[in-house]
């Protein structure tokens, strides 16, 4: 399938979308002010260990402290840091990587399923850590302490030895390339290589190429060994690539066509990185100097703009309905107006067909990770199930982001999981709704009118005021002085003082403050 990207560039902000067959499959986003963190490195000092929960939180230099699982330590900080003169080693120096085997490699140990992380890290302890999703919400960090460090064509494991294949090269040509790259990372004299996983780019390349990734990755390890033992933690070790580097790096391949940015400086620095790490990508680099911004082209801002909404309707007429909560997404089919086929079940599988597939690129153009929920219309017959369950199945192959589905559960459902590594498009671009405070919905002017005067019966009972002065938003104030003016009379000759009203067109509906004058 032909795709295309699409680069629009400002000092601010550089926005990439990925368009196939013409329609924007993915969008991403990076500000200068809030780069993401997926794929640093860090030298961290461990601020808390919570052995209820074998999770530990380690200063990063982040407004928040990252959080650390013991499934994501590495087995050699227990060799290290468990025994007790360990706590007189120096906090600054990295609890990973520190039992050079010979060639001075990492050497790793079996790894201690049963072991609890208290007895592997303690508070004040300096760790090499990396970032594995960046904070969302509320929550920090997810860190790891198993480092990997991605290259054009190979990502690097520098405290494992395992070398494995993407599972998208065909497996006839797995074990060879397995062997190719044992043999290229194999150190002139001996000793751990680290280990290697073969990215899908990495085909058809070239012992030469292979070499010169190899020699990059441990190169760049080394920079950040040799940091880990100069700074003082909180500092950050490594940075990975820009977004339009890791464009480069991680979305392009044989299916794309052309990569148009409409910077003439960028399009250069893009060109000059890919001449030294991708030359097969040079020629696809194009500079965009027409009058129309770049992503009018496919109307990609529109695009942006309906991925924001609760709604997405569909060509035949239905339409699917998206909500996205902290814990899970949900995502409703609706038939609507689409009445074409020649009976009800066809309708219906008609309608699921097409939601499957929009599903599966609304997941990617919104960034939606976490659990999925989806209500397809019921449908009665057993082989229209098996072919909506196929066809969503296939869409989300295309899908880059690991996903896992289940089939249709008992009540109709399908349930399924998308990888969550970074914020969501409506995450990036949208705040929580000051007047309702994201949860959607307010309370009605009425209900706020009865709040009101329950507050000035409880008001008059403790206090003694000349007269009370409600001060509301305009909504509320129309109302009291047309439906709710008997109430509101009624009350001030039960508590025997006036009350007087004053809109402020500054507060929502939900606030109102009652001045006792």
């Amino acid at each position: 399938m032909s795709q295309e990207i699409l680069i629009n560039w400002a000092p601010q902000e550089t926005r990439v979308a990925v368009v196939e067959q013409g329609a924007v499959q993915e969008v991403h986003l990076e500000r200068t002010l809030e780069r993401g963190l997926v794929g640093n490195v860090y030298l961290g000092k461990v601020s808390r260990v919570l052995p209820g929960m074998q999770s530990a939180f380690i200063d990063i230099g982040l407004d928040r402290a990252a959080f650390l699982h013991v499934a994501d330590l590495m087995p050699n900080i227990t060799a290290k840091h468990a025994a007790p003169r360990a706590r007189e080693s120096t906090p600054a120096q990295p609890a990973v990587d520190t039992l050079p085997a010979q060639g001075g490699n990492p050497r790793v140990l079996p790894p201690d399923p049963v072991l609890p992380i208290e007895r592997q890290i303690f508070e004040g302890q300096a760790l090499m850590v990396q970032v594995l999703k960046d904070p969302i919400g509320s929550k920090g960090a997810r860190l790891t302490a198993q480092i990997s460090i991605a290259g054009r064509l190979l990502v690097f494991l520098p405290q494992d030895n395992h070398i494995g294949v993407s599972q998208k090269i065909p497996a006839a040509q797995r074990e060879a390339l397995r062997q190719r790259v044992a043999a290229l990372a194999a150190p002139p004299g001996g000793g751990a290589p680290g280990g290697f996983i073969l990215r899908t780019n990495a085909e058809d390349a070239s012992n030469e190429e292979l070499s010169d990734d190899i020699a990059y990755l441990r190169k760049t390890w080394q920079r950040i060994r040799e940091a880990a033992t100069r700074q003082p933690p909180p500092t950050m070790l490594h940075e990975d690539l820009n977004l339009m580097h890791r464009v480069l790096r991680d979305l392009v391949g044989s299916q794309t066509q052309s990569i148009r940015i409409d910077s003439r400086e960028q399009h250069g620095l893009m060109r000059a990185f890919a001449a030294e790490f991708m030359p097969d990508t040079v020629e696809k680099i194009q500079h965009y100097a027409g009058e129309r911004p770049i992503f009018d082209l496919f109307n990609i801002d529109e695009d942006i703009v309906r991925a924001l909404s609760r709604r997405v309707d569909l060509k035949s007429g239905g339409y699917l309905v998206i909500d996205q909560t902290e814990a899970l997404t949900t995502v409703d089919v609706n038939t609507g107006g689409f009445v074409g086929a020649r009976n009800f079940d066809d309708t219906i599988f008609r309608t699921n067909l097409e939601a499957a597939q929009a599903i599966a690129r609304q997941l990617r153009l919104r960034n939606l990770g976490g659990i999925v929920i989806v209500d397809f219309i019921d449908m009665l017959r057993e082989d229209h199930c098996e072919a909506v369950l196929s066809e969503f199945r296939k869409q989300l192959a295309r899908d880059r982001v690991k996903t896992m589905t289940g089939g249709f559960s008992q009540l109709g459902l399908v349930e399924m999981t998308r990888k969550r590594t970074r914020e969501s498009l409506a995450q990036l671009l949208s705040e929580p709704c000051a007047a309702c405070s994201g949860r959607g919905v307010v309370k009605t002017a009425r209900s706020l009118c009865y709040d009101i005067l329950r507050e000035i019966l409880r008001e008059a009972r403790a206090f003694n005021p000349r007269e009370f002065r409600v001060i509301a938003s305009p909504q509320v104030v129309e109302l009291f002085l047309d439906e709710e003016s008997q109430h509101l009379a009624g009350l001030s000759d039960f508590v025997g003082k006036p009350i007087s009203l004053q809109a402020d067109s500054a507060m929502t509906q939900e606030q109102y403050d009652i001045v006792l004058i």
